[in-house]
Order: structure tokens, then C-alpha cells, then sequence
């Protein structure tokens, strides 16, 4: 695959099938994950794989908690303000965002496969997340949706008991990514033009380019 078809295409991916994501597709995107730029190359870094359905079961009620909780807290303005308008662009995003990811957690169960990210005394995340950004490369390349989500974080506790993550040895949960064939569509995703949102040299300032469109469409 094309990098820019890669990098074009691979968004959030939420709703996937229940088959099984096979074991040297896996392989493949652990082998990619871990040639990630790492911090002084520490590697300081573990991947915890999830498909068992007793973990995922365990898991499950969880991160519907985490979520309910998120909607009600650091969610609560945007989708109030979302339903009292339901027909503006931003709102029908806002809206489509939280089916989209209440859909995982109502089925979190059948997603077949999670991969856990965790990095030793480093909370930035600077090394971590860009292994899970290639493993979320390499799984599109293989036809495999993912989606990244750090909800679990309201209780971490309980989910690093439930992993059997060693106590004491400084392990943080970075993120949580979701894998399985999707069941819809890949496409590029609608954001900002890149101009609107960068700068050059100071803030505020212009960047120099303007490209209202992607540079990047299928068949390009």
C-alpha cells in the first residue's frame, strides 16, 4: 500500500466484525509497531495483546463506565450544545463521533482483538504513541480498522489489576487500540485545511500554503 493511502485513510474505525484477526497479521503489525521511534531509543515500552473473552469480558463493563463517564464530564458541553442543534455540521460530527464510539463500548465484547500500550515512568507518552500510530498503519495496510482510546484512564487501577500489570515497577497505560475488519468504508477523513489550524515561525502567523481540499485522493 501507498504510505499516503496509509496516512490518508486510516482514521477511527470503531465498527468492526467479530472475526478473528489472524495471528501473522498480528505478527505484522508488532513487528511494525516496535520500529517506532523511541526516546533515546530506551524501548522502555511493553504491548499487552487482548483477545481472550474472559479478559475482554472483565474489560467490557469497565470501559462502559469510562465512557459513561466521559460523556457527563469533559463531553457534557459539547454534546449538549450538539443537541440543541442537531442539524449544523458540527453538531451531526459531534453526534456521529459519540454513536461511533458508544457502538465499541456497547460491543466491546465482540471486538476481536485490543492492543494495550504501556511505557515505564514516561507519562508524555512521547515513545509510545508513535508504536501505536504504526501498529494502526500496519493494521490498515492489512485491511484491519482501529480506533485509539484513552478512556480507561478514569480507572486505571481496576484495568491494570485486571491485566496483571506488575504493581510497583512504574507501568502506565498509554492507550488502549481496538483491531477488526471494519464493516464500513474507508475514506478520508473531513478536517480543518492545514493552513487554518498552522503557523509559521510565531503564532498566528501565516504558514505560507493554503490547500482547502486533501493533497491526497484515491486514484491520485
Amino acid at each position: 500500500m501507498d504510505v499516503r493511502e496509509a496516512l490518508y485513510t486510516t482514521r477511527a474505525m470503531r465498527r468492526v466484525m467479530p472475526d478473528p484477526v489472524p495471528m501473522e497479521v498480528q505478527a505484522r503489525i508488532m513487528d511494525a509497531a516496535v520500529r517506532a521511534p523511541s526516546g533515546g531509543n530506551t524501548q522502555n515500552w511493553r504491548f499487552l495483546l487482548v483477545d481472550d473473552p474472559e479478559v475482554k469480558g472483565q474489560v467490557g463493563p469497565v470501559y462502559r463506565r469510562a465512557l459513561e463517564t466521559l460523556w457527563a464530564t469533559l463531553y457534557a458541553e459539547r454534546i449538549a450544545a450538539a443537541h440543541a442543534d442537531p442539524e449544523s455540521p458540527e453538531s451531526k460530527s459531534v453526534l456521529a463521533v459519540q454513536r461511533s464510539a458508544q457502538w465499541l463500548a456497547d460491543h466491546f465484547e465482540q471486538v476481536p482483538l485490543y492492543l494495550f500500550g504501556f511505557t515505564q515512568h514516561d507519562a508524555s507518552g512521547s515513545s509510545i504513541y508513535p508504536a501505536l500510530w504504526s501498529a494502526q498503519l500496519a493494521a490498515r495496510a492489512e485491511g484491519v480498522g482501529s480506533a485509539l482510546t484513552q478512556v480507561l484512564a478514569f480507572h486505571n487501577d481496576e484495568v491494570l489489576t485486571i491485566l496483571g500489570v506488575p504493581p510497583g515497577e512504574g507501568w502506565i497505560m498509554a492507550g488502549c487500540v481496538s483491531f477488526g475488519y471494519p464493516t464500513g468504508r474507508w475514506g478520508v477523513a473531513q478536517r480543518q485545511p492545514a493552513h487554518e489550524v498552522s503557523f509559521r515561525n510565531q503564532w498566528g502567523t501565516d504558514p505560507g500554503f493554503r490547500d482547502p481540499e486533501p493533497l491526497w485522493s484515491p486514484g491520485t
